[in-house]
């Protein structure tokens, strides 16, 4: 996890720009969500309905965010996804560290009014930010779904491999 987040802060560290950091490393992550992706796929871990209605969405979603990086400086992007992402943590610390109920839990399986919308959002600033695709999409469904976290895992996985296509094809 992380992966997209940390590859492209090393990547514009040592010199590269954001669009080619975040290309890269998406097209890196073809052949890594894929080899994943099929790893849960056969182990069990994916939930074949949540699949589609996560990563179409997410696919759309990292589409758009491609093409967006491609044509304009998202610089001030990178503040408000940290701070995404350290509300997400501390969520997801609350919930599973201290036990404590924020956010109501919703029933086992996501329904699509909630897939749909967290896929876009999620590809979005997967690809405009260089990553985030499952620090955002992981949290949110261990905190708000009753799901076991290997199918969450699995799921978010395999359904990575369409958002580093499509963030490919958008670049």
């Amino acid at each position: 996890m992380a992966f997209g987040i940390t590859s492209t802060t090393l990547l514009i560290l040592l010199g590269a720009t954001p669009v080619s950091a975040s290309a890269a490393v998406h097209f890196a992550e073809i052949g890594t969500t894929l080899a994943s992706g099929l790893s849960h796929w056969r182990e069990g871990n994916v939930d074949k309905r949540v699949i589609w209605r996560l990563g179409i969405p997410g696919a759309v979603g990292a589409f758009i965010g491609a093409t967006v990086l491609s044509q304009i400086s998202l610089t001030g992007a990178r503040v408000w996804m940290s701070a995404l992402l350290i509300v997400l943590g501390l969520i997801l610390l609350l919930r599973f560290g201290l036990g404590a109920t924020l956010i109501p839990v919703i029933s086992s399986r996501p329904k699509t009014n909630l897939l749909v919308p967290l896929g876009g959002f999620a590809g979005f600033v997967d690809a405009s930010g260089g990553g985030g695709w499952g620090p955002i999409t992981t949290p949110t469904l261990l905190t708000l779904t009753k799901t076991a976290p290997r199918r969450v895992i699995g799921t978010v996985s395999a359904s990575e491999f369409m958002v580093a296509l499509a963030a490919s094809a958008g670049f």
